[in-house]
């Protein structure tokens, strides 16, 4: 019914910067808060950061506060996560998420909190 498509994933040196993107189709975007989660290889999947519906609302994890930013155009249903001072401890397989609005959410970092997941894009950073 919704179907998330991520983009822009690569090969990065450490202190690099990288701008994922994540399209979405087959559902009224503006309904979602869209999130970002990771996950290395031989472990759990991890948040990283949510947009709420309208974007004024954002949170990140506290390993990424200060490097990475969440936005999203809502014309082009789009999210995006740009990606700063990348590190190696980045490398993973980023995914973008779907669920209902985080306003009043206690529960925007837990995967079963979102509906709709992307495919994925490999993250790779180099020492």
């Amino acid at each position: 019914q919704v179907q998330l498509v991520e983009s822009g994933g690569g090969l990065v040196q450490a202190g690099g910067s990288l701008r994922l993107s994540c399209a979405a189709s087959g559902g009224t975007f503006s309904r979602y808060a869209m999130g970002w989660f990771r996950q290395a290889p031989g472990k759990e999947r991890e948040f990283v950061a949510v947009i709420a519906r309208s974007g004024g609302i954002t949170y990140l994890a506290d390993f990424v506060k200060g490097r990475f930013t969440i936005s999203r155009d809502n014309a082009k249903n789009t999210v995006y996560l740009q990606m700063n001072v990348l590190e190696s401890e980045d490398t993973a397989v980023y995914v973008c998420a779907a669920r209902g609005d985080i306003h009043d959410s206690r529960t925007y970092d837990r995967q079963s909190g979102y509906d709709y997941w992307g495919q994925g894009t490999q993250v790779t950073v180099s020492s």
